[in-house]
């Protein structure tokens, strides 16, 4: 049974390993909101799941422990579960799907565990795990569906309730759903007035769409950004726990959190991977009813691959209005590129590439393209440009 002594116990494990994460006034995520972030992506190993593994770990028997570790994980359950056995001096091996980004891969080999890369998603690292635990008998260590790693995961909504008074609201990521069933059930035992809302990618809405029918859903498949919560179906235990405690599951588009984390990073001066920045993302676009609350967002991990954070950057400088690209038909004579140039430098606008073709076979022979990417302000700036533009007799496509 999920009791809050066994979060309060988890919470006396845990001062061994982790340490209390802080909790950021963030008033520019949405100005009509009182908004907080818990920075577990500055925990250790970077995501919040050192809790619930670490917790879980140090309730093993010795005959368990003995017999070495199993689990399976996107890769922050992975690092947490290595950690854990590297300190309680056991055996782990953890099973990774192909894609997991090779930072947390790194990431988990140093922690001294040992590594099976699983074609396919987390679910079919997930079976893999599972068979060979029953193979040479490995304690499996389930990253959700466990009443031990959601209580280790609870302890987050004890230090929320220490950290600040008056809490109206928090919002949490939700994957398989351990950490939104930990916080959600510890924080409403305590203060039942609190609201909880979920949010999900929405390239993997399994728990909302479960939650809706009223039953355990299984996708056919998963797309999205925030690797960290692209799961199939949620766990039984899981899928209870939010039937019961959790307000509203919403979700955010790929577009949406790739904003969130341009946003934290300019604004806060934090890195958060896709599955830490979705609360951020539902807070500023909307998704949940927090106009006028005292609200708090989870950031539940900052374990991003380098390698795609600047694809990320650059997808969320398009969505913000950062950037834009602008197609300009034009006449092929001399002067064309300088008027275009000077109306673009005149409003601030910044051309950080162009590129100009002549007309294609069957259209104007006079005619020619360009191509013009701009670094902007906003969408009312990129407004202004094109009209000025349009204003002075070029064509935009």
């Amino acid at each position: 049974m999920l009791t809050l002594d066994k979060v309060y116990h988890a919470a006396f494990k845990l001062k061994e390993v982790i340490r209390p994460t802080d909790l950021i006034h963030a008033p520019q995520i949405n100005p009509d909101a009182d908004v907080y972030l818990k920075t577990e992506n500055l925990q250790v190993t970077g995501s919040f799941k050192v809790r619930g593994a670490y917790y879980k770990i140090s309730t093993l028997t010795d005959e368990e422990k003995k017999h070495g570790v199993i689990a399976c994980s996107a890769g922050n359950h992975a690092q947490g579960v290595a950690l854990a056995a590297q300190r309680s001096g056991i055996k782990s091996i953890i099973c990774l799907p192909d894609g997991a980004p090779i930072s947390k891969v790194e990431a988990t080999r140093s922690y001294g565990a040992e590594i099976c890369l699983v074609e396919g998603v987390y679910d079919d690292a997930y079976n893999k795990a599972l068979q060979l635990r029953d193979e040479h008998g490995y304690t499996f260590i389930h990253p959700f569906n466990d009443e031990d790693v959601i209580a280790g995961q609870g302890t987050i909504g004890l230090e929320l309730l220490e950290q600040l008074d008056d809490i109206d609201a928090v919002v949490v990521p939700i994957g398989g759903g351990g950490l939104i069933s930990g916080v959600a059930f510890t924080m409403k035992s305590l203060k039942p007035d609190i609201k909880i809302y979920g949010v999900q990618a929405a390239g993997a809405p399994s728990m909302q769409t479960s939650v809706k029918d009223g039953k355990i859903e299984c996708l056919d498949h998963v797309s999205t950004i925030a690797d960290g919560i692209a799961v199939k179906e949620p766990g039984s235990n899981t899928f209870e726990l939010c039937r019961k405690y959790v307000d509203d599951i919403v979700t955010v588009t790929d577009d949406e959190i790739s904003t969130a984390i341009l946003t934290l990073i300019e604004k806060h001066k934090l890195i958060a991977e896709g599955a830490g920045a979705v609360p951020v993302a539902a807070v500023m676009f909307n998704k949940v009813p927090v106009k006028g609350k005292k609200v708090v967002c989870l950031v539940s991990g900052g374990n991003i691959d380098v390698t795609i954070l600047s694809r990320v950057i650059k997808r969320g400088l398009i969505k913000s209005g950062r950037t834009c690209q602008l197609n300009i038909a034009l006449i092929d004579k001399p002067g064309q590129l300088k008027g275009v140039s000077q109306i673009i430098a005149d409003l601030g606008g910044n051309v950080i590439s162009v590129h100009h073709e002549r007309a294609n076979e069957g259209e104007d022979v006079n005619g020619c393209y360009l191509r013009v990417e701009l670094e902007t302000r906003n969408y009312e700036h990129i407004a202004q440009i094109r009209k000025a533009l349009t204003d002075a007799g070029y064509s935009i496509e």
